[in-house]
């Protein structure tokens, strides 16, 4: 026994030793060219998936990765600090998100474009709702791809009831509580009509902003027009030009040579800044490890229904 416990220690005496992090910790931006020529450069930001200011690690559990909120806003800080960034391109494909991460986002777009003086074109790809057309309003122009999806212009709080499956399998809710309306919204019980009255007015007051949003970003439109297609519904790329929610359609080169012409230059640089040893080669790389498909099971909803509560989101729900 002495001579194994001998060896072992001989072993370990002539072993290298090195430490393997386990979290790949999250690192400055690079910037690759995609595409173009000049001296100057187009910012490519990508706006994909559902808007939440919660982090995730997408497809590698080990990779820590910032939210969309975040990393946009580090992507307009890095862009406002270089003085040959001559515009700014919004590639946008996402369902929406909750209320205040689509606020923020788009606050932190108009700051930019305030400060910066650059023009800011949206370029819509297959999905541009709810809070994805939210965010597009804050560009001067909106370009939809000719079969992409835009609008719902409208709030959604979601519960689900399950006090008729909890007496089933024998399950009681026994919260207490100090204040009335203190477990408003809770999944175990249904809703009073003046909770339903107190969160209507909640979502309502969400509604009104985002129509407030929509008349500063389309001045096109009249009040009464915007109050007609803000009932939730989603449009075609036409029918969004027809209602003059989106300026034209076209592709994400359209948009690219909009920021030129705005720019008043021939020539430019299209970038995007990723991650280190993220691999970039054209203008339709991804940004992120996330995807989504158009439909309620597919939609990671986790990332923001992470734990329990009420969430206000403008976000397609089809």
């Amino acid at each position: 026994m002495r001579s194994l416990l001998s060896i072992f220690l001989l072993f370990l005496a002539g072993c290298t030793c090195f430490s393997i992090p386990l979290l790949e910790q999250t690192k400055e931006f690079d910037e690759t060219v995609v595409s173009g020529k000049g001296r100057d450069k187009i910012l490519l930001i990508d706006v994909s998936g559902v808007l939440s200011t919660g982090e995730k690690g997408g497809l590698n559990p080990f990779r820590e990765e910032v939210s969309i909120v975040s990393r946009i806003q580090e992507e307009l800080k890095k862009a406002a600090e270089d003085e040959r960034i001559i515009g700014v391109v919004l590639r946008i494909n996402s369902p929406g998100g909750t209320v205040t991460s689509s606020d923020i986002i788009y606050r932190e777009i108009t700051k930019f474009k305030e400060a910066k003086k650059v023009p800011v074109v949206a370029s819509v790809m297959e999905l541009a709702a709810s809070g994805g057309y939210y965010v597009a309003l804050s560009a001067d122009t909106i370009i939809a791809h000719p079969t992409s999806v835009t609008g719902s212009i409208g709030v959604i709080a979601l519960k689900l009831n399950a006090k008729g499956l909890m007496e089933k399998i024998g399950i009681e809710d026994e919260t207490i509580k100090a204040g009335d309306k203190k477990d408003l919204w809770s999944p175990f019980r249904p809703n009073t009509e003046e909770e339903r009255k107190i969160l209507q007015d909640m979502l309502d007051n969400f509604h009104k902003r985002f129509m407030e949003i929509v008349a500063a970003g389309r001045k096109e439109l009249t009040q009464e027009e915007i109050r007609k297609l803000a009932d939730g519904r989603v449009f075609t790329a036409e029918q969004a030009v027809q209602d003059k929610l989106v300026d034209k359609i076209g592709y994400l080169d359209d948009a690219i040579e909009q920021v030129k012409e705005k720019a008043g230059v021939k020539k430019a640089r299209v970038i995007m800044y990723h991650r280190p040893y993220r691999y970039k080669n054209n203008i339709y790389s991804k940004a992120m490890d996330s995807d989504f498909n158009i439909n309620l099971i597919n939609i990671d909803l986790g990332r923001i229904l992470d734990g329990m509560g009420l969430k206000f989101m403008y976000l397609w729900l089809p």
